[in-house]
């Protein structure tokens, strides 16, 4: 099977190795790769995803500062950085 190594794909393997769990990872997957603006669906799916599921949770090892770089690196906004670590259960 072929894997797509989207962007968006990416992004959320690296979230996934920084120690973050994603419930309903599937889903998390197709709505961005369905999307035009990733970024902005991945956004909506923080603030909103419970309602259909999509929860993340912070694993114990995660750093802050782990958080930004990898935000950074995939060019989003700090807020968008900051509405994540505040919607992370833990």
């Amino acid at each position: 099977m072929f894997v797509n190594q989207t962007e968006s794909t990416l992004f959320i393997q690296s979230l996934k190795s920084a120690g973050i769990a994603i419930h309903n990872e599937r889903e998390v997957i197709e709505r961005l790769a369905e999307s035009r603006e990733w970024h902005f669906a991945f956004s909506t799916l923080v603030k909103q995803g419970r309602r259909i599921g999509i929860w993340f949770a912070a694993s114990a090892k995660i750093r802050s500062g782990q958080l930004k770089r990898l935000f950074a690196k995939f060019n989003f906004s700090s807020n968008a950085e900051a509405d994540f670590e505040a919607a992370l259960q833990v």
